[in-house]
This record gives structure tokens, sequence and C-alpha cells, in this order.
């Protein structure tokens, strides 16, 4: 996954969709290294909070959207996530991770944790959780003929809880979101243009006192350390999420995907000109967005931050 293009960050902020169409040949997926902190994260959180990570309304056969990803994931490296259908049962490869699961169980020589995990997982989970463990991404299904989410395999939420969105109307789900009314209003015609068989992209960001990707909002409470504790650069991430669309042929669905990165912000890839412009962003939000992002508390000491930054006055930390 290339960085983040800090272009992407304007002013005056505002919530909308923000979709735009895939490049012609860009990837949607991005497969999981072992040893990675995307894939190290997912195995503790499927280990421990599988019911709030693994959610789908009775009856729904992820299937189809299963053998969409794997379709994907050919794309751009065949061996991540593969389909094999060549004996008496379905099998699922996730080669780059070292693990397959079938009818007979699951069988590997990669990291033990992960044979360990789908072991003890039903058999119907298996393959969703061999797909949430061999690509970085999150995902859910979404049907623009009804425009509800049937189905969610989430391991990173960005503070909202998945076994809470599952079943719900797309609209619905974005209700508790700040200055939403444009989100809302739209839902169901978004709904029908992300499934409608085009390849769409969005990115949005926050800045968070917590470097995890998991952030699930009944684990933590994320509080901002005080102002005596240091600059705030030094505990701050900006946190990014590239959200894309997969069509699943022969359906009114689509996959929504969800990647998630945190950078610090005292980290030197974090440069004046990304500094100056989420300043600006952050300086034009409203008071409701920052309370929505839990950014109030600490707006003043991040804008002041910022400001140096942009003005190169605030060194990286050793």
């Amino acid at each position: 996954m290339p960085p983040f293009d800090f272009s992407l960050v304007t002013a005056p902020f505002r919530m909308q969709p923000g979709l735009r169409r895939v490049a012609a040949g860009a990837a949607q997926l991005t497969p999981s290294r072992p040893g990675s902190r995307h894939l190290r994260e997912k195995i503790a959180v499927l280990g421990a909070f599988t019911d709030q990570a693994l959610a789908a309304v009775p009856g729904f056969e992820p299937m189809p959207a299963l053998r969409a990803l794997a379709r994907e994931a050919s794309l751009a490296e065949p061996s991540a996530f593969v389909v094999d259908e060549s004996g008496s049962g379905t099998r699922w490869h996730a080669t780059r991770i070292g693990w397959s699961v079938g009818d007979d169980g699951a069988s590997g020589r990669g990291d033990e944790a992960i044979g360990s995990l789908l072991a003890a997982l039903p058999e119907a989970q298996r393959p969703i959780a061999l797909l949430c463990l061999a690509f970085e991404e999150d995902f859910a299904v979404i049907d623009g003929a009804t425009a509800l989410v049937p189905w969610l395999a989430v391991c990173l939420p960005s503070r909202w809880a998945p076994e809470n969105k599952v079943g719900r109307h797309f609209g619905a789900i974005h209700a508790p979101v700040a200055d939403s009314a444009t989100l809302i209003v739209a839902g169901e015609s978004l709904a029908r243009l992300v499934t409608s068989g085009e390849r769409w992209e969005r990115f949005v960001w926050t800045l968070s006192p917590d470097g995890r990707l998991h952030q699930h909002p009944a684990r933590d409470a994320w509080p901002w350390p005080a102002a005596e504790a240091g600059p705030i650069g030094a505990a701050a991430f900006f946190r990014s999420e590239r959200q894309t669309f997969i069509p699943v042929p022969g359906t009114t669905q689509a996959v929504f995907t969800i990647h998630v990165e945190t950078l610090r912000l005292d980290d030197p890839s974090f440069d004046a000109g990304a500094a100056r412009r989420v300043h600006d962003a952050l300086a034009s939000m409203s008071a409701a967005v920052l309370a929505y992002r839990g950014l109030a508390e600490a707006r003043g000491d991040l804008l002041a931050w910022l400001a140096a930054r942009a003005k190169g006055d605030a060194s990286p930390q050793p």
C-alpha cells in the first residue's frame, strides 16, 4: 500500500462521500506479510473477540463475496487467497501466510497461532477468518437492492462496533456520524452506485492518541495525554483509511474494503506540507465533528504543534 496522499486532506473540512473511480489496474487488496502488525493484531482480535469481528444476518451466504475477493486477489498475487474446487470439497488457500482450510480442517506450516485459531473456530467461519488474515483489509458486504449491510468481517474498526452495524441500512449506519446529513440523505443512491459493477474508492482520516489498528469502542477509551506529559506530536497519530468497493458478479452486492494505517505525527515522513494541511483541516472542523472524533479536548495543543511543524519548528522526537 503506497503512503497516504496528504493532498487528499483539504480545508474547510466537510463530511462527504468523496468517491472517485479506482484507477485502472490499481490493486484493491493488500496481502498480509508474515509477522506484520496488521496480521498480529488480527490474530489477537479473532482469537479473543470472534463474535465482534465476524457478524452476519441469519441465512446470509457469504461464498459469492469470498469468491469475488479470491478473483480480485488473483490480479495482484495469485497465491494470496485461492479457492480450490478440484476435489470432493472446497478448499481455501492463503499461501503467503502458510495456511489453508477445508472440510477436513486447517492445515499448513505457517505461524502456529494461526493454525490454533482456525482449528478453534466453527467450520463455517474458517474460510472467513482465513480471508481476514490473508489481507490487511477488513470487509463488509453492501446490498444495492436493499441498502442493507448483511455481513461484516472487521477486525480493525475505527471506534465503531461491527456487531452493532450488521443487518442495518447503509444510511442508518452513518446516522451517528457528525455532520453526516449528506451521507444519510444519499444513503440508498450511494448504495446503488457502489454496487453498480464499477469500482470506487474513498479516503478518510482522523487524529488519535493511540497507534493501534484495532480500536473497538468496548475495549479502550483512548484519552489524550495531559499537556505536561510532553509535546503532543510525540503521542499523536495520523489514522487513515482507504475504502474501496469490489463488485460481486451475478448479485446486487459489493464488498466494501477498509485498509487502516497509522503514522506518528513526529515521524519524519509527516513533513511540513502534511502538517499544514492537517492543521488547516482541523482548524475548520465543526464542534460536532470534533466531539464525534474525540478531538475537542486536544484541539488547541494539536493545532499549536501542527503549526510549529508546518514552520519546521517541531522536530521529530528521537
